[in-house]
């Protein structure tokens, strides 16, 4: 399977948050971790970033799901 690497910008469009928000969603362990690229250089994988998306829109419809 191909990754696909996404940069802060289209995180904060895919999600509609603020980066602070990201940051903090992260540090609660309730968003996937970003890849450190570089030293100063980070990204999520979008296959993560969707998947959260997914649980997201399944949580509000109320559907149940199992933690893995």
């Amino acid at each position: 399977m191909t990754e696909t690497f996404l940069r802060l910008p289209a995180v904060k469009k895919r999600t509609g948050f603020g980066r602070s928000h990201i940051y903090s969603l992260i540090k609660q362990g309730q968003f996937p971790k970003q890849i450190y690229l570089g030293p100063q250089s980070v990204a999520w994988l979008e296959s993560e970033v969707s998947d959260w998306i997914e649980h997201r829109i399944l949580e509000s419809r109320g559907v149940v799901l199992k933690k893995d």
